[in-house]
């Protein structure tokens, strides 16, 4: 049987594992990182709405207990898993913005995250995705983009390239194997140069970049990434678990003290860097604003958002609250949306990286509805 060179890179590649984080490079020092958190995370537990009269009466035994949550201000609290993320708002450095959703209503994982992704107003009406539409925006460097999960999310597909970075369970190969393998391609042009990229790579991983992640670990790695002075300057982070319909309490919980190790670690790995360092967490749709029979709740529609960095301009809620009060529900059962995400993307992404605004909503979001202008999101 003969020996397929290019088989063999792709094989012996696939040890530069780091499940679900993907890269893009820009000529710039300011970082976004855009966490997706897949499921319907439910933002009325994340950011406790708890001087809200119906809120504790919908929510019965799932309402987070103010005396234990992290008081945001007069009207709202954080959930107590959310420690870290906590601080970094009393020091000005996070900020939340409540009752928001994208143009999605019908309360579909598949179609509600196609249109987050896309950035479309109704599922599949895009092929592409916001995230690689922004990386055109930016100052180009040497490599577009690189996925660092087994497929590229929506969100990160389109023109602009992207390097897949697959995971892989296969033992570290030895010195010795990787020397061998960088001679043998040292007379092949394209092997050659695909050799020293996954090189390259490997060296940015720092030895994160293996297995299942843990999200600390997660954090480490992207750190790695994002530190690097000729590194990649947008991520995509996924996160999954957040459809709580039955014990939702002890799950979310769970998931909250994830995220807040995810962040803490990166903001502790990048150093110097988070001061120019912006992450947003969002998700396709909320959850109903009243418990179901299961410990859980249902699908809903507005959520909450989460920003922090060192770049973010925090300490801070941005919410039009609606109310819970049964007139003020969607539909009779959802939190009401009033901000809409892709107005919060854009204001965000635009603000990072000194974009126009206008620009900004035209190119991610070519459908977007007017909306009201936001205040200044990242300092200049």
């Amino acid at each position: 049987m003969g020996f397929d060179r290019r088989g063999f890179l792709a094989g012996t590649a696939t040890f530069l594992a780091a499940p679900r984080v993907l890269f893009a490079q820009a000529a710039t020092e300011r970082r976004f990182v855009f966490v997706i958190q897949r499921g319907a995370a439910d933002g009325l537990n994340i950011v406790v709405p708890y001087a809200e009269p119906a809120y504790a009466s919908l929510r019965g035994e799932l309402a987070v207990d103010p005396a234990a949550a992290i008081r945001l201000d007069g009207s709202f609290a954080l959930h107590p898993a959310l420690q870290a993320f906590g601080g970094m708002y009393r020091s000005g450095q996070a900020l939340c913005a409540h009752a928001v959703a994208s143009p999605y209503r019908d309360r579909s994982h598949f179609d509600g995250q196609n249109v987050l992704e896309s950035g479309g107003s109704a599922p599949y009406q895009l092929k592409d995705g916001w995230l690689n539409r922004l990386v055109g925006l930016l100052p180009r460097r040497s490599k577009e983009a690189i996925a660092f999960a087994p497929t590229v999310p929506l969100a990160l597909r389109g023109a602009r390239e992207v390097d897949s970075y697959a995971p892989s369970a296969l033992p570290q190969p030895s010195d010795d194997l990787l020397l061998r393998v960088q001679q043998l391609y040292a007379g092949d042009p394209e092997l050659h140069a695909l050799w020293s990229a996954a090189m390259d790579a490997r060296g940015m991983a720092g030895g994160q970049g293996r297995g299942r992640q843990d999200p600390e670990a997660l954090g480490r790695l992207a750190a790695n990434f994002l530190a690097q002075a000729d590194g990649p300057r947008v991520a995509m982070i996924e996160t999954g678990g957040w459809d709580t319909h039955s014990a939702q309490n002890a799950r979310l919980a769970a998931q909250l003290r994830g995220l807040d190790a995810l962040v803490a670690t990166l903001r502790d790995g990048l150093g110097e860097a988070w001061r120019d360092t912006v992450l947003l967490v969002a998700t396709e749709f909320g959850r109903t604003a009243a418990a179901n029979g299961t410990g859980g709740t249902d699908h809903g529609t507005a959520s909450a958002a989460l920003l922090a960095g060192g770049a973010v301009q925090g300490a801070r809620v941005l919410a039009d609250w609606p109310g819970l009060a049964p007139a003020s529900l969607y539909e009779g059962r959802d939190l009401r949306p009033t901000l809409d995400l892709d107005h919060l993307i854009t204001a965000t992404v635009a603000d990072c990286f000194g974009l126009d605004r206008e620009r900004v909503g035209r190119t991610l979001f070519p459908r977007m509805a007017p909306g009201r202008p936001l205040p200044r999101i990242v300092r200049a």
